[in-house]
């Protein structure tokens, strides 16, 4: 069920025509364990902790080297239409990863390290760590969506999606609108 590198070309417009701004979140996944997913209708974000119910918090919040920005990492947004176009069915989307499945453009051109984003309650502010397609990515939707998140149109574009972290606490509800905010609210 592995899509072609003609096919992910084809679907890219979809993708493309994501809003700039106003968008909506789509899902929610939490990674309670490795290779564990859970798709909840609502999460409570932590500045410390990122999304409570994912391993993150419990595994990654302390840095493995001295010095590293271990917050950079916190969370991962991937556009919703760029994981229904490589997974081929929204059921799916939960194997790439990500803890947020939105409908909003998060091509560099539209949201920069440092760029905000107010979802529910919560705002979270874009990091400038690099966020790519991996071997599982390849294995769960084959080599040609790798080549095609990691090629140079798909960094740009950030199909494998962004980092980001929880600057203001609180709770995400699936369908919460998505609007970007001024970096100092």
């Amino acid at each position: 069920m592995h899509r072609t590198m003609d096919d992910l070309r084809e679907g890219l417009s979809d993708v493309e025509a994501s809003p700039k701004d106003g968008g909506r979140l789509d899902a929610i996944v939490v990674r309670p364990e490795r290779d564990a997913r859970r798709e909840v209708a609502a999460c409570r974000m932590d500045v410390s902790l990122g999304a409570m119910g994912d391993r993150w918090g419990t595994q990654f919040a302390s840095p493995p080297l001295p010095g590293m920005p271990v917050l950079d990492s916190q969370l991962t947004l991937m556009n919703s239409r760029a994981a229904t176009l490589v997974a081929v069915e929204r059921s799916r989307w939960e194997l790439a990863g990500d803890q947020l499945y939105v409908d909003l453009d998060l091509s560099e051109l539209n949201l920069r390290p440092g760029d905000r984003l107010r979802i529910g309650e919560v705002v979270l502010e874009v990091t400038a760590k690099a966020h790519l397609g991996c071997r599982k990515f390849a294995a769960r939707f084959g080599e040609a969506a790798l080549a095609f998140v990691n090629s140079p149109e798909g960094k740009h574009l950030h199909l494998r999606g962004i980092y980001a972290k929880v600057v203001v606490p609180g709770e995400v509800r699936q369908g919460d609108p998505i609007h970007k905010v001024p970096p100092e609210s």
